[in-house]
């Protein structure tokens, strides 16, 4: 995978991420939430942080003082 296509997926899953919020919100600001499907939603969150926090380490590189 070139860095190109790292930049283009890491904007994809931060849109994803950012639709997952607003999908949880919705849902619960309904009153009558799933709680089932929130706990979904919010672990697809969870595991797209992951994939965003991997791609950022490798495409920002540490810089040792």
């Amino acid at each position: 995978m070139t860095e190109e296509e790292m930049r283009k997926r890491l904007e994809a899953l931060r849109l994803e991420h950012r639709d997952l919020d607003v999908a949880i919100d919705a849902l619960s600001a309904n009153g009558v939430a799933d709680q089932l499907q929130v706990a979904r939603l919010k672990k697809r969150k969870l595991l797209l942080r992951d994939q965003i926090s991997m791609l950022e380490d490798y495409l920002i590189p540490d810089i040792i003082a």
